[in-house]
This record gives C-alpha cells, sequence and structure tokens, in this order.
C-alpha cells in the first residue's frame, strides 16, 4: 500500500512538471507557426494537460470514475476550493464584466450535463463538446474583435514569455518529450490508483472526485491567490472561465472519443447537480462584480460537502 501510494505520487510529480513544459513548449511551437498572441492567450487560460492526460489514461484503462474525476473534481477544485479560499483572503471586486463570458461557463456545464443524462458519455456526444469548445473559443475571439480585451494572464502569461525563448526545434522537441513524460506518469498513476483502491475500498468515482482530483489539481490555489492579492482579480475570473471550458468541454470531450465512458447514478444524483449549483452561484457573483469573504466561505464549505459526501 505504501509503496503504491509513494509510486502514485511520483507519477503526479511527473505529470505535474512536464505538464508545465508541454504548455511552454505548445506556445513556443504555435509562435513559430505564427498564431497570434491574442489567440494563444484564449486558447490557454485555464488550459490544464495534467487533468487531460491523466484523464484519457484512466478513460483508455475503463477506469471512469478517475476519468470524471479529473473533469468534475478537477472543476470544483478550481471553482469551489481555490476561488472559495483566494476570496476569503483577498475579496475580489470587478470593474467590468460583459455578461456573457460568465454566462458561456454555465452553457458548458448545461452541455455536458445534459449529454450525460442518458448514463453514457459516448464518443458522438465527445465530438459534440468539442464543437461546444470549438464555438466558445469562438465567440471570445468574436468578442475580442468587438473590443472585448483577453490579455495574457496567469500561468498564460508566463507560458507565452517561456515560449518566446524556445528555437523552433528545441520547442518540438521539447512538446514531444513532456507528452511522452506525461503519459508515462499517466500511467504510473492509474495502476498505482487501483492498489489503492483496493486498500482502501474506495469507489474509483469517490477517490477520483476527491483524493486524485485535489492532489492533481490543487495548483489551482497557486494561480488564483496570488492575481487577487496583486489586485488582479479579473486574471482570478479568466483562469475560473478557462477551466470551465476546459474541464467540461475540451477534456470531457477528448475523454469520450478515448472510450465512452459510463455515468454511474451518484454522478448524476449528487455530482453533476452539485457542479451545476456553484457554477451558477460563481456566475452570479461575476455578473454582480463582486466575491466577498461570505461568497468565499459558501464555496469553500460548499467544496468540502463535496469532498466528502462519497464517504459517508
Amino acid at each position: 500500500m505504501i509503496y503504491s501510494v509513494l509510486t502514485c505520487v511520483v507519477g503526479i510529480m511527473l505529470i505535474v512538471y512536464f505538464s508545465e513544459k508541454l504548455v511552454e513548449s505548445t506556445v513556443g511551437t504555435s509562435l513559430h507557426v505564427g498564431l497570434s498572441t491574442f489567440l494563444i492567450s484564449v486558447i490557454f487560460i485555464g488550459f490544464d494537460p495534467e487533468n487531460l492526460a491523466l484523464g484519457s489514461v484512466a478513460s483508455y484503462e475503463g477506469v471512469s470514475g478517475i476519468a470524471m474525476g479529473t473533469v468534475m473534481g478537477s472543476a470544483m477544485v478550481a471553482l469551489a476550493l481555490a476561488l472559495g479560499i483566494t476570496a476569503l483572503i483577498a475579496p475580489m471586486k470587478f470593474k467590468k464584466v460583459p455578461m456573457q463570458i460568465p454566462l458561456i461557463q454555465v452553457g458548458a456545464v448545461l452541455l455536458f450535463g445534459g449529454l450525460c443524462l442518458d448514463g453514457m458519455l459516448s464518443r458522438v456526444d465527445g465530438m459534440l463538446l468539442l464543437l461546444g469548445y470549438g464555438l466558445a473559443l469562438w465567440y471570445l475571439i468574436y468578442l475580442g474583435n468587438r473590443g472585448l480585451d483577453i490579455r495574457p494572464t496567469g500561468e498564460a502569461a508566463e507560458a507565452l514569455e517561456e515560449g518566446k525563448e524556445f528555437g523552433k526545434w528545441q520547442a518540438i522537441g521539447l512538446l514531444v518529450i513532456s507528452l511522452l513524460a506525461i503519459i508515462a506518469g499517466s500511467e504510473i498513476v492509474v495502476d498505482a490508483s487501483s492498489d489503492i483502491l483496493a486498500g482502501l475500498e474506495l469507489s474509483d468515482t469517490v477517490f477520483g472526485m476527491s483524493a486524485l482530483a485535489l492532489v492533481v489539481s490543487i495548483e489551482e490555489l497557486a494561480r488564483e491567490i496570488p492575481a487577487a492579492l496583486k489586485g488582479h482579480p479579473e486574471i482570478t475570473m479568466g483562469n475560473v472561465i478557462g477551466s470551465v471550458l476546459a474541464f467540461f468541454l475540451f477534456n470531457a470531450g477528448i475523454i469520450a472519443l478515448v472510450n465512452p465512458i459510463p455515468i454511474g447514478s451518484e454522478l448524476i444524483n449528487f455530482y453533476l447537480p452539485v457542479s451545476l449549483a456553484i457554477v451558477l452561484f460563481v456566475t452570479s457573483l461575476m455578473i454582480q462584480k463582486s466575491i466577498g469573504r461570505w461568497a468565499g466561505a459558501i464555496l469553500v464549505v460548499a467544496y468540502v460537502g463535496f469532498f466528502l459526501w462519497g464517504y459517508f
């Protein structure tokens, strides 16, 4: 059991480290092929390759609970835990929030939830989710052309700066190495998780939604808190919205294409409604242009309930 835990930790460290390198090398490659910094910024705000890789491998191995945990569980870390703690430390006020922007994330969760209601996330559903992600990106670019200022922020800004330092072939080489390392790390985590699940007598859904999602996505705190403390809540908002689109549309779409995912009753009866409720709550706060400490406390309590529910 201890060996499995240590192996899982090593796999997660491998995934997280090379996920950062993947983002940097992808940005560097994109710059060399002529993509605009605006488009790169839109794509990489909230981009989370570690969850995508882990979810895809879990889907391929048939561990659907872990695959869904990298979608809903990780999204709740970003929306409830990280945003809640950030608001407790540094309450946020926004000068300008176009209503269309936060409503996009509601549409993303509604589309995902609607496709899950039949008990199976099929490959056709996966294509619909990816289509939805493409349309969301197109709409953000459309708004950008109409004057919405979407600039490199948070990890996207850091990756953009790092990406500029790479030569073309250096960026491509690092991209390939990072992909291979992430896939290897994901295989290690999924294999080790099977032993941990057997030892703890947990379902893969509970483990994926709680412990594994928290460990893999805890870096969301490092993305959101510093921006709010420095007086840039719009960076935090960009990360939250980008994360919702990435998790519920892009990641879920890729995972379903790899292997159709059965959706258990606990997902439909608990995890999906709670996820939608939290997204609606966060959206209402963004529309009101304020996320106070009281809201942060509600979000943290909601995440604790989300985390512990499976154990009871």
